[in-house]
């Protein structure tokens, strides 16, 4: 074939060489959304430190088995819990501890199905009421082990997941 008649698809060439680089080595993603809820710093923290928390801002199908609530705080302590994706369960061992400011809070995966999961929940005063940031910095295993992560724990799925927890959030908070 000669070069005129070649036809080069470069996004797909470079869709297989990301999706080949993320089988064969952890790469560190950093996912974030954020979102203004009229409401006030005492009413969305209360709502973070309820027991329920985590089922009210998990998406159905899916839900949370709790095993063991350790916390004494949200920046102190570990949680313990499943998610059940229809009859599919995943453990999770996190541990909370303090944001990256003084109104917020950061749960990291200490045991559970990625390389690397930590989950920074920052509350901001804004004209408006109260910005909402959800950043996450994960990583999937490598190889087939991560196949199942990357289906559930990133893309798509992800942005759909803190599109519900934000919706909910501020549904909960602003029905006080």
């Amino acid at each position: 074939m000669d070069d005129e008649s070649r036809v080069e698809l470069p996004h797909i060439d470079g869709f297989l060489d990301d999706f080949m680089a993320s089988m064969t080595q952890q790469v560190t993603h950093v996912f974030e959304k954020r979102t203004v809820i009229a409401t006030t710093m005492q009413r969305i923290l209360e709502f973070h430190q309820e027991r329920g928390a985590l089922s009210a801002l998990t998406p159905p199908p899916i839900f949370v088995q709790l095993i063991r609530d350790g916390r004494t705080s949200l920046t102190d302590g570990d949680l313990e819990f499943v998610l059940w994706f229809g009859p599919l369960p995943i453990r999770w061992l996190a541990r909370h501890e303090a944001g990256p400011t003084e109104t917020s809070f950061a749960d990291r995966m200490i045991r559970g199905p990625l390389a690397e999961w930590r989950h920074e929940h920052i509350f901001r005063a804004v004209d408006g009421g109260i910005e909402l940031t959800d950043r996450v910095r994960l990583a999937h295993q490598p190889g087939l082990k991560g196949l199942l992560t990357r289906l559930i724990f990133d893309g798509l799925p992800l942005k759909m997941l803190f599109l519900y927890r934000h919706w909910r959030t501020k549904r909960a908070v602003q029905s006080r």
